[in-house]
Parts: structure tokens; C-alpha cells; sequence
């Protein structure tokens, strides 16, 4: 697609122009200095809109100053601001990093605004925001995930921003937290993405400035101001492999408290998102109701329920029956959370009061099954890359494939046997989605089945792009093993690598061919491109358009279509 702004941008920025022109003289009572002028480095953005507001963000600061800047906010039904609809007055210090937001009340519902923070010196960007619907026939929802600064650029943020999505999801790992040589940071310098603080971030200044660099990026400042964002954060806006006591990475030993670390990252997640922030900056599960078409809950699968995860290398037997014992006691306890009871508790309140069609959740990881029988997985090791074991593992996939596709009467004992789940049991190959609780992911899915609802899964987390369909175990009830209950559709990364790069042996096609071969409910996968997903509702169907950017190493790109699938609302 054209990389040419679009006349509505071309209009905003037109806006600003004039806005900064007049500001000054109109608005001089705001108060701040009357030579200095704060710095809106970072852009203007908003979030979490309801029918009759939303929260709007800027960040802003004195040039050499901890002073307070004392910001005016208005919103406006033109973009010249002659019909200002809503204003008030608020304040970037040093308390929250010179950040500052603002909850715009008073505005009507399924409408279009112009915003912007002014004060006697200075005016920000203006941005574009929308509020929620009370009717609605079509909802068009641009879905996010897993954004790395040092890994590309945010070439999928400039398509989400010129698309016709009417509002952005963001679904988790907004920033990563690692160290400027860590994770997909090979070719940072070249891109000239180095992240900062060079170091693992830990403490509140460490986490402010890493949101300030992701911020500091024209595109991420561009869609900010053109798409209201709804988000949650995953498991890197703290530390990866996050669960409710502690992260795979973090270490308190030589990184101090969890307690601590997590307390910085929710402040500064709360500083930096146009989120709108409670009493309990750790409770961001929430709902959205887009008329009585939609009714979106956005969950917390990472911090306030989830109990530590499991490793597939205990629960596969491969360190001993004692440990496999342990680990499957662990697996299967009906007490194993994933959201935690308040929050599973909350959820069936929101869907059983819910008239809407579809019940949509807005959550981090992948929920389907998506189960390899054991003898894949254990010929499949992407620490061995040798002729040898490349060949034992396109055998066992290729054994597996071919026993799966025979029918039942003809099979040879060995592929009876690779059949034999007794035999050969199956296992999620990501113990840190859905796959490693079992019982609290059977619990969600039977409360949709019986309240007989339209179920949506949006899922970000793994960098690839899926689509699901979502079937029950059958744990309490057998007789109803296999029943779908509703579909999932998982975007890939805005930047993050996928599974290519773990599975290097491999080509995309490849990996494709064997995960759609392996697991059942697996419908599609693309294994191999950034993008991201563009879900359209309707009254009698959800569809789902997944678009793909050609490069993230190159600011010049092209965008298509790679796969559109419709879910019937019948």
C-alpha cells in the first residue's frame, strides 16, 4: 500500500498547525510559564472509550525543568476547536514521569472528536478519537500484539492507522523489558532501535524510559492519535513468562522483590497507556459494550490469578516419574488458575448480564488446544539441529500425519498405536498459554456453552497468526468431548519474530503443514509474517482479515491480505 499520508491525517496535522498558532493568546489563564514552553514529545493519545467519554493522554515537560506543566484538555466536534464539547484542567509532574490524563465526560455516544492539551505557551498534537456506540449494526476492531522496538519497525502501527478499523485492541507486550542486547536485538543498531535504558529495566525509571522510547516512535505517535486504543498487558510489560508470585525472568536474588519490580512496571504501564486507572492499578480486567451487538471483556491472564507454570519437560516424564508425578498433580488439580476466582467470577457476571450477540474476549495467550502427541514432541527439539535429528523428527511428524489420515480399519498396529492418546498421549507444546491449565480453561468454556452464548477469542502472545476453533475436553462431563463452543483468532506480532526463529530448521511452509497436520483444532496458521488482525461484526457474522507487511526492516513497505475467515453468528 501507498505510504502517502491520508487526507484525514493530512487535515489533523493541519489542525495542530493552526491550534499551535492561536493557543497561546486564547488560553493564557491555563497557567505555566510565560516564556518557557513544554515539550509534547511523545504525542497525544486515547483509550478505554465508553458511550459518554474517554481517557485522553499527552505527555509534557519543561526543557530542563521538573517543574509542573499545567495542561488544559479540550475536545472538539470540528477540527479548527470552535465547538468545544468537553474541557478541563490537569497536570504532567514529576509524580507520574510528566505524563497526564484525563477522563473527557460529557460526550455523545458514536461519535467522531478532535482533542488536544494546550497550555499558555504551548499546544500538543491534535489527535482523532471515538466514542462507544449504544446501537450498532458493524463494528470493525484493529487487533494487536507484541510490539519490539529493537526488533523493526512499527510498519503494521502505520497500517492499523490508515485502516478502516473504527477502534485498536493492543493485546499485550506493548514493550519488552530486556536489555539492549537481549531478545530480537540483532540487527537494533543498524535500525538505529537500541533500547533504553541498555539495561534490563527493573525500576520505575527504567520502565518510564522504555515506555518513552516506544513512544517516541512517529508510528506508534501517529496511530495513538488517530485510533482510540482498548489494551491489556501480557507478560514482557513486566518480565517474561510472568504469573501472579514471580517471572521466569526475574530473579530476586540479584533483582530485588517481585513485589517491588511489579509495582513499577503497573505505575508506569498506568503512567504511559490511555488507560483508565482504578483504585487497584493491578485489576485492569474490564468490559466494553459496542451497542447490543458486542460486548468485549478484556482479561488479565498474566498477573492476578495465574499460578506458576508448568514445564513440559516434568510433565513429558523426561527428568523422571518423580517429577512427571509431581508436575501432573500440579496439571490437572481442579484449583489451578489462570484468571483467578474474582476474575472468572466477574466474567460469567459480564456474559450472563450481556444481550449482546457476541461475546468477544480480548485476552494474551492462545486458548485452543493446540496439542502434539508426545512422540512429536519428543522428536521435535529445537536444540538439535543435526542431519540426524532433523530426519527423526520429519519421521515422527510424517508417521503421525499418515496414521492420523488412515482409517481406523486399515491402520498397522504401530499407527494404532501412535492413535492411542493411552499410548501416546498429547500435549499443548506452550505450557504458558491455555494448554497448561487444563481445568480453569474447560471451567471458562462450559460457562459460555451454558449460557448459551456467541464465544470470540482474540489471542496475541505468540507472533503468529491462528485460527482456532475452541472445543471442550470433556473433564467433567465426557459425553461432551470434542464440543465446539466458539472460535479463536490469534494476530501475529507487530514486530516480535515468530515461530520461524525458533524453528530454524524448518521453513514457514513447513511449519505450517506440520502444525495444521498435528492438531486438530488448528484451521490455519501462518508461521512467518508480522501483522495484524482485523476483526469485522456483524449481526450474523464475525470475520477475520489478517494483513501482513512485506518487511519490518525497511520503513518503505508493502501490506496484503493474507486470510480472511467469516464465523457465523447461526
Amino acid at each position: 500500500m501507498s505510504q502517502t499520508p491520508s487526507r484525514r491525517e493530512f487535515m489533523i496535522k493541519v489542525a495542530s498547525v493552526s491550534a499551535a498558532v492561536t493557543a497561546g493568546a486564547a488560553l493564557s489563564a491555563c497557567g505555566g510559564s510565560s516564556d518557557a514552553q513544554p515539550d509534547f514529545l511523545y504525542g497525544v493519545a486515547s483509550g478505554d472509550p465508553l458511550a459518554d467519554r474517554v481517557i485522553l493522554w499527552t505527555h509534557a515537560k519543561f526543557p530542563g525543568s521538573d517543574n509542573t506543566v499545567t495542561l488544559r484538555y479540550q475536545v472538539a466536534a470540528d477540527a479548527a476547536f470552535t465547538q468545544i464539547v468537553s474541557q478541563g484542567d490537569v497536570e504532567a509532574k514529576s509524580d507520574t514521569g510528566f505524563t497526564a490524563k484525563a477522563d473527557a465526560t460529557g460526550l455523545m455516544a458514536g461519535t467522531s472528536y478532535f482533542f488536544r492539551f494546550v497550555n499558555s505557551t504551548a499546544t500538543s498534537p491534535v489527535g482523532r478519537t471515538r466514542t462507544l456506540p449504544t446501537t450498532a449494526t458493524s463494528l470493525k476492531l484493529a487487533v494487536m500484539s507484541c510490539s519490539n522496538y529493537p526488533a523493526g519497525y512499527f510498519n503494521v502501527y502505520s497500517e492499523v492507522a490508515k485502516s478502516d478499523a473504527e477502534y485498536a485492541l493492543h493485546l499485550g507486550d506493548y514493550i519488552y523489558e530486556y536489555p539492549s542486547t537481549g531478545y530480537a536485538s540483532s540487527t537494533a543498531a543498524t535500525l538505529g532501535r537500541v533500547s533504553a535504558p541498555v539495561n534490563e529495566i527493573l525500576s520505575l525509571a527504567d520502565y518510564r524510559t522504555r515506555h518513552a522510547q516506544y513512544k517516541s516512535d512517529p508510528d506508534s505517535k501517529n496511530l495513538h492519535a488517530l485510533k482510540p486504543m482498548i489494551a491489556v498487558w501480557d507478560d514482557h510489560e513486566i518480565a517474561n513468562d510472568a504469573f501472579k508470585d514471580g517471572a521466569e525472568n526475574h530473579t530476586p536474588a540479584t533483582e530485588g522483590a517481585w513485589a517491588a519490580r511489579r509495582a513499577a512496571a503497573l505505575q508506569a504501564y498506568h503512567e504511559w497507556m490511555p488507560i483508565r486507572t482504578g483504585a487497584d492499578k493491578a485489576k485492569i480486567y474490564r468490559s466494553f459494550d459496542f451497542g447490543k451487538l458486542v460486548s468485549l471483556h478484556m482479561l488479565d491472564t498474566r498477573l492476578v490469578g495465574r499460578d506458576e507454570q508448568i514445564d513440559i519437560v516434568d510433565l513429558a516424564g523426561l527428568k523422571g516419574a518423580a517429577a512427571q508425578g509431581k508436575a501432573y498433580s500440579s496439571f490437572t488439580a481442579p484449583t489451578r488458575q489462570m484468571m483467578g476466582k474474582d476474575q472468572m467470577d466477574w466474567l460469567t457476571t459480564q456474559m450472563a448480564s450481556s444481550t449482546a450477540t457476541w461475546q468477544v474476549l480480548g485476552q494474551q495467550v492462545l486458548m485452543a488446544r493446540m496439542e502434539f502427541p508426545v512422540s512429536v514432541l519428543a522428536a521435535l527439539n529445537s536444540t538439535d539441529t543435526s542431519t540426524a535429528a532433523q530426519a527423526a523428527g520429519n519421521k515422527a511428524v510424517t508417521d503421525y500425519i499418515v496414521a492420523k489420515n488412515t482409517p481406523a480399519a486399515v491402520r498397522t498396529e504401530a499407527q494404532k498405536g501412535l492413535m492411542d492418546t493411552t499410548k501416546n498421549p498429547k500435549l499443548g507444546y506452550n505450557l504458558d498459554a491455555w494448554d497448561g491449565y487444563p481445568v480453569a480453561r474447560e471451567t471458562l468454556l462450559l460457562t459460555a456453552l451454558q449460557l448459551k452464548k456467541r464465544l470470540v477469542v482474540l489471542a496475541g502472545d505468540t507472533h503468529n497468526a491462528w485460527h482456532n476453533h475452541l472445543t471442550l475436553m470433556g473433564l467433567t462431563n465426557p459425553a461432551l468431548a470434542g464440543t465446539k463452543v466458539g472460535e479463536e483468532f490469534g494476530t501475529s506480532s507487530v514486530s516480535s519474530p515468530g515461530l520461524e526463529e525458533y524453528l530454524v530448521t524448518l521453513k514457514p511452509a513447513e511449519i505450517k503443514a506440520i502444525f495444521e497436520g498435528v492438531i486438530d483444532d488448528l484451521k490455519w496458521v501462518d508461521a512467518s509474517q508480522r501483522g495484524y488482525l482485523k476483526m469485522t461484526f456483524t449481526a450474523t457474522e464475525a470475520k477475520g482479515e489478517w494483513f501482513f507487511v512485506n518487511t519490518i526492516t525497511n520503513r518503505t513497505y508493502t501490506s496484503a491480505l493474507g486470510k480472511a475467515v467469516t464465523m457465523a453468528a447461526a
